[in-house]
C-alpha cells in the first residue's frame, strides 16, 4: 500500500487532492514568524548538509554508472516500487538522486554536485532552498521533481515565464525519459486538450499564472463535496473532466518572485459583460478628467504615485459636478462618477507607456513591475484597463465581471506538498513563514564568490546618468570586457540604446518589446566586448556564460542603473556576474529622479538630493537607496496582507462552488 504521506490521486486522497483552506487564526494566537525563522535557521545548520545522505549518494552513483541500459531501467523500477511502498526515506532519496545524476551524465554530460543534492533534499522536505545564482538550480529542481514523480506524486514545476517553461521541459525531457517519466509543458495559447494532456504527465512545467487560471476553470465546474463529484461522474453529469489532477506537489522556481512579488496581484477569472453604454461612460470619464487640468498645477486633484491613485479636491468635486450636469442620468450617482474620474486621472497622469505598459498591435499589454516582462492576459480592473486603451486610442476591450478569483497566497497554500528555490529568499523569510509556513534553508556555494562590488554613485537626473554610463561603456568595451546594463523601464533602455548608437557603440537591447529574442541575446551577453542594455527581465532565470578569455579580463561587468522596489531584485541583477566561481564586478549608478525616488520622496527632498548628488559618497548613496527600498518593502507587505484579508473575506461571503467558495 502506498504511504499516506505521498499525495497521489486515488482512494485515499480522492480524485482531486488539495489541502482544504483552514479558518484564519486570530493574529494574537499565531506563533510570531520571527521566532519561527530563528528556529528554521537553527534547524538549517543541522540539516543543510546531511553527510550520510551525501556519502550514500556518492556510493550509489558509482554503482549505477556501471549499469547497462537494461540494468539501469530495472534499478529505476525497483526504486519506484520502494518509494511508493516506503515513502521518501533518506536511503531511498540517496538512490533516487544517484539515478537522476547518472541520467544527467548520460544525456547531458552534466555532473551533479553535492550542493545540488542538498538543495533537492531541502525541497523534498517541504522547505525553500536559497541557492546562489549560477549554482545549478535547474538540475537541483530536476533531482527533486524526478524523485517525487518516481514516488507517484504528480509534480508541478512552477517558473516565471513561458520561455523558461519551454526551455526547462525541452532540456530535461531526455533525463526524465531515461527514468521512465513523462514531462509536459503548459504555456499560453494551448487548448484544453493540450493542457489536460500536459497535466496528466508525471512532471508538468508551467507558469504560476497559467496554473492558477486552470485551477479556477476547474473550480467553476466542480462541486465542493467529493461524494457529489463522484456521483456526477458516474451519472455522466460531471461535465468536462478537470484539467489538473489536483494540487499534490509544487516546486516553485524563483520562489520569492512568485510567492512574494507577484502576490500583490489577485488572479481573476472574468466573463465579458461590456456594452455600448458602458464604453460611452468611460469615454466621457476620460474627457472630464482631461478638463481638470495638468498634473503639475491643477487645483482639482492630487496624485499618489506610490498607491497609483488620484483623489479629487473640493474644487475638483465642484468642477466635476458642473461638467456632468448636462450629461445622462447615469452620472447622477456621486460615488460612482467620482470613482470613474479618479480612475481616469490615474490612467492619464500615473500610468506611463513603456514603463507600466506597452502598446503592441493595437493592444495594451501590462509590463510586470518585478520581471520587466510583458504579462500576457493580465488586465487592470474596475475599468482602468479600458481607460488606458482609450487614452492610447486602442479599441477598448469589453468590461468584465468576476466569475472566480484567488491570490497566490491562498492558492499555493492549498498544495499538499509545497517547496521551492531562489537565489534571494532570506530577506523575506519571515513573510514566507507566516503566509505559506515555509522555512528557508541556505545552500552553501560550491566555489568562493569572486564578485567585486564597486562604489555607488548618484546623478542629478537621468540624462546625466545615461551620459556617464555611455562613457563608462566605451571605456570597458576598449578593454574587451562584456557589460550588462540594467535599466528601470523600456523607455529608459531605449533612450540609453539610442545614446550608445549615437556614439557608435555596438550593443544588444533586451526589454519587453523584444522578449522573444531573449534566449539569443542572453547567449551572447558574456562574449568578449559584448554590450547588453536590458530591463530587469535579465535578472531572472537566465545564465550568462562567459566567452573564451573573458575570465582573464575580469569577467562580466554589471552596471545597475535601475532602482528596484526590493533589495532582493537588486541582488538578482548583481548575480548575473561572478557565477560559479568566475570573476565579475557590479556597480550601482542611480538618478535622483528615478521612479521610486519620485514615489517615496517629496519634491523638496528630491531637489536637495539632486543639488548635492555628485558630492555624496558611496555609503550615503547606498544607505539612502536602502532606506527608500525598506519603506516600499513595508508598504508592499501591508498590501499583500490586506489583499489576503480581502480574499479570505470574499471566500466567506461567496458560495458559487468554485475555488473561491
Amino acid at each position: 500500500m502506498r504511504c499516506a504521506d505521498l499525495p497521489i490521486p486515488g482512494l485515499f486522497w480522492g480524485d482531486y487532492p488539495e489541502r482544504q483552506p483552514a479558518a484564519a487564526e486570530p493574529q494574537t494566537r499565531r506563533f510570531p514568524a520571527a521566532l519561527k525563522v530563528l528556529g528554521d535557521r537553527a534547524q538549517g545548520l543541522l540539516s543543510n548538509s546531511p553527510p550520510l545522505l551525501l556519502s550514500a549518494f556518492s556510493g550509489q552513483r558509482r554503482a549505477f554508472r556501471r549499469l547497462g541500459q537494461a540494468q539501469f531501467r530495472e534499478a529505476v523500477r525497483t526504486l519506484r516500487l520502494q518509494l511508493q511502498t516506503d515513502g521518501m526515506r533518506d536511503s531511498h532519496l540517496a538512490s533516487a538522486f544517484a539515478l537522476v545524476g547518472v541520467a544527467c551524465e548520460r544525456e547531458h554530460q552534466i555532473r551533479i554536485f553535492d550542493t545540488q543534492v542538498i538543495a533537492a533534499y531541502i525541497v523534498l522536505g517541504n522547505r525553500l532552498a536559497e541557492m546562489a545564482t549560477g549554482e545549478g538550480k535547474t538540475y537541483a529542481v530536476a533531482l527533486a521533481a524526478a524523485t517525487a514523480a518516481l514516488a507517484g506524486i504528480p509534480v508541478h514545476v512552477v517558473t516565471a515565464n513561458d520561455y523558461l517553461v519551454a526551455r526547462d521541459a525541452d532540456l530535461l525531457r531526455p533525463v526524465y525519459a531515461a527514468l521512465g517519466l513523462a514531462v509536459g509543458a503548459v504555456i499560453q495559447g494551448q487548448q484544453a486538450g493540450e493542457r489536460r494532456a500536459a497535466y496528466a504527465c508525471d512532471i508538468t512545467c508551467c507558469t504560476a499564472r497559467e496554473l492558477v487560471f486552470d485551477y479556477l476553470r476547474d473550480g467553476l465546474g466542480r462541486t465542493r463535496d467529493p461524494l457529489r463529484r463522484r456521483v456526477d461522474q458516474l451519472s455522466g453529469e460531471g461535465g468536462s473532466p478537470p484539467l489538473l489532477r489536483g494540487l499534490c506537489m509544487a516546486i516553485v522556481d524563483e520562489a520569492d518572485s512568485i510567492l512574494i512579488d507577484e502576490a500583490r496581484v489577485p488572479f481573476i477569472l472574468a466573463q465579458a459583460v461590456g456594452n455600448e453604454q458602458e464604453a460611452d461612460y468611460l469615454k466621457q470619464s476620460l474627457e472630464i478628467a482631461r478638463q481638470l487640468g495638468s498634473a503639475v498645477d491643477s487645483p482639482h486633484f492630487r496624485l499618489d504615485p506610490a498607491a497609483r491613485t488620484a483623489r479629487l479636491t473640493l474644487s475638483g468635486q465642484e468642477r466635476v459636478d458642473a461638467l456632468v450636469r448636462p450629461l445622462a442620468s447615469v452620472w447622477r450617482n456621486r460615488l460612482h462618477r467620482e470613482e470613474s474620474i479618479r480612475s481616469a486621472l490615474a490612467a492619464l497622469h500615473i500610468y506611463r507607456r513603456d514603463r507600466h505598459y506597452l502598446v503592441r498591435d493595437g493592444k495594451v499589454l501590462i509590463i510586470d513591475d518585478t520581471t520587466g516582462r510583458v504579462a500576457p492576459g493580465r488586465a487592470w480592473s474596475r475599468g482602468l484597463h479600458q481607460l488606458i486603451e482609450l487614452k492610447e486610442q486602442c479599441l477598448p476591450t469589453a468590461a468584465q465581471v468576476t466569475a472566480a478569483q484567488i491570490t497566490y497566497q491562498r492558492f499555493f497554500a492549498r498544495y499538499l506538498r509545497l517547496a521551492g528555490l531562489s537565489g534571494t529568499l532570506s530577506e523575506s523569510a519571515g513573510e514566507l513563514r507566516a503566509h505559506y509556513d515555509l522555512a528557508v534553508s541556505c545552500v552553501p556555494s560550491r566555489r568562493p564568490n569572486r564578485r567585486t562590488v564597486l562604489p555607488s554613485r548618484l546623478f542629478a537626473n537621468r540624462q546625466l546618468l545615461q551620459e556617464a554610463i555611455a562613457c563608462r561603456v566605451v571605456e570597458l568595451q576598449h578593454s574587451g570586457r562584456p557589460v550588462l546594463i540594467g535599466t528601470d523601464s523600456v523607455a529608459d533602455s531605449e533612450a540609453l540604446s539610442q545614446l550608445l548608437e549615437q556614439r557608435g557603440v555596438a550593443h544588444a537591447l533586451l526589454n519587453a518589446r523584444n522578449d522573444l529574442a531573449e534566449a539569443k541575446i542572453v547567449a551572447r551577453a558574456g562574449e568578449r566586448g559584448a554590450i547588453t542594455v536590458a530591463t530587469n527581465m535579465a535578472g531572472r532565470g537566465v545564465d550568462i556564460t562567459l566567452g573564451k578569455g573573458v575570465s582573464e579580463l575580469g569577467g562580466l561587468h554589471v552596471i545597475c542603473c535601475q532602482f528596484n522596489a526590493a533589495r532582493r531584485i537588486d541582488r538578482q541583477l548583481a548575480g548575473r556576474c561572478a557565477r560559479q566561481g568566475d570573476p565579475g564586478s557590479v556597480e550601482t549608478w542611480l538618478a535622483a529622479d528615478a521612479s521610486l525616488f519620485v514615489t517615496a520622496l517629496g519634491g523638496g527632498t528630491r531637489r536637495l538630493l539632486a543639488a548635492h548628488a555628485a558630492a555624496l559618497p558611496s555609503r550615503v548613496v547606498h544607505a539612502l537607496a536602502a532606506l527608500v527600498q525598506r519603506r516600499i518593502e513595508r508598504r508592499h507587505v501591508l498590501e499583500r496582507k490586506r489583499l489576503l484579508q480581502h480574499d479570505q473575506s470574499m471566500d466567506r461571503r461567496l458560495s458559487f462552488g468554485g475555488p473561491l467558495e
